[in-house]
């Protein structure tokens, strides 16, 4: 055992905690204990029953070091937050607070900062009018609202953070906005990585690039956004890595990243990954998770699903899990492309797959006189769309695929330049 590492103990109503214990380890827990209560609704009072409630409390006397934290997966009220604290006098994280923790610890810039720390303060202020109701009956205020604040004063000052950090995201929206706008206009296409957290996003991104975003394999390592350009059929796009998508994203964690959930949002294609090298049944519930959450923020884009680490399983796992997809029907009106990041395998099935849904190419036939002028603009419609075929004789012809959003500038200016479009 890491003896560097905190102690804590999970309680669930589920035999099934691998995800919690991936959060934990997130966030370098060591599980020294699990205790499982099978039942279909918590307790009201404590989350499990007070029999329950009291095992652990005996573990917790008799455990040979310290525990540091009792981990719940699943959502407390809190009214049971308070009373398992008070009776386990050990701190209490439910699955919300765990991963806000995560998420804190990851925030890497200003958006992503104020972000997290929206969410944490829209999740702490239920907590603190149960601690302001609880002091004013006489009793201990508990862990959470510690410090120089009395708990009055603190859902107060909650009140004002959250009001200013608002506006705040509310400008950097606003600005997040115009740029997308200006790409739009531009001719750029937006195409946004989604998916399970941990499914190999932003090492896709780094290979669609050629760049080197940071990538670590640990649970929401992207919080911020990242945008790089590439090209497909040299159509110019935009592609941007977004935060991972988990079981029961919590509602204040949408909530804050609302405007970076956007991005997936208002993209003209998705790409949505998955990792092919887990159980069949955990590929198919992470999707399921992740088409959801794409319902839940107003998606209507082409999805691509896109199964990556293809070299770790066999084709015949790999066959079945298309098929139950397909059986499924979560690839209904969904191109389904399998590629290994690692070997660099089925890129160009990717690109290609991502040319044939973009919405809206236009295809145009120019044709020019030759000039200096007409080839400083040929260069320019280089970078801007996808020149199919050209040809040099009296005149330049031109064979043109671009974005329906600059079909009409192009046509301008190629007229600007005493140039005509062919039917």
């Amino acid at each position: 055992m890491d003896e560097n590492k905190k102690k804590a103990i999970i309680v669930s109503l589920s035999d099934d905690v691998s995800e919690i214990e991936q959060l934990a380890d997130s966030l370098n827990h060591c599980i020294v204990e699990t205790f499982i209560q099978h039942r279909e609704l918590p307790d009201v009072n404590s989350y499990v029953g007070f029999g329950k409630v009291e095992e652990i409390k005996e573990f917790i006397d008799n455990y040979d070091e310290d525990v540091d934290l009792i981990i719940v997966d699943g959502e407390l009220k809190p009214s049971q937050w308070f009373t398992l604290e008070k009776r386990l006098n050990v701190e209490v994280y439910d699955r919300v607070r765990l991963i806000l923790a995560i998420f804190k610890e990851r925030a890497d810039r200003k958006e992503a900062r104020l972000q997290v720390k929206l969410a944490e303060l829209q999740y702490e202020k239920p907590f603190v009018r149960e601690l302001i109701h609880r002091a004013r009956s006489g009793e201990h205020p508990g862990l959470m609202a510690g410090g120089e604040y009395q708990v009055d004063d603190y859902f107060e000052m909650i009140k004002k953070q959250i009001k200013k950090i608002r506006e705040n995201l509310g400008k950097i929206r606003d600005e997040r906005e115009v740029r997308r706008r200006h790409r739009h206009t531009s001719g750029f296409y937006l195409i946004s990585l989604a998916g399970y957290t941990n499914a190999g996003k932003s090492s896709l991104l780094n290979i669609l690039s050629g760049e080197e975003v940071k990538v670590e394999g640990k649970l929401f390592s992207t919080l911020s956004t990242t945008t790089r350009k590439i090209y497909s059929k040299n159509l110019p796009i935009l592609l941007t890595d977004t935060v991972g998508f988990i079981q029961n994203l919590p509602a204040e964690i949408i909530d804050a990243f609302h405007s970076t959930l956007e991005e997936i949002e208002v993209a003209d294609v998705i790409l949505l990954v998955a990792d092919a090298s887990e159980e069949i049944e955990i590929v198919e519930r992470k999707l399921k998770t992740s088409l959801d959450e794409l319902v839940g923020i107003g998606v209507t884009s082409p999805v691509i699903i896109v199964l990556n680490k293809i070299d770790l399983p066999s084709k015949g796992d790999l066959d079945k899990i298309t098929e139950r997809l397909q059986k499924l029907g979560l690839a209904d009106n969904r191109k389904i492309i399998l590629i290994s990041v690692k070997n660099r395998e089925n890129i160009d099935s990717l690109l290609n797959a991502i040319h044939e849904v973009l919405p809206q190419v236009a295809k145009i036939k120019i044709r020019m006189p030759i000039n200096e002028k007409t080839q400083s603009f040929i260069s320019w419609i280089y970078e801007k769309a996808h020149v199919s075929e050209i040809s040099y004789e009296d005149y330049v012809t031109l064979f043109v695929e671009c974005n329906i959003k600059i079909r009409d500038k192009i046509i301008s200016r190629c007229r600007d330049l005493k140039g005509f479009v062919i039917d």
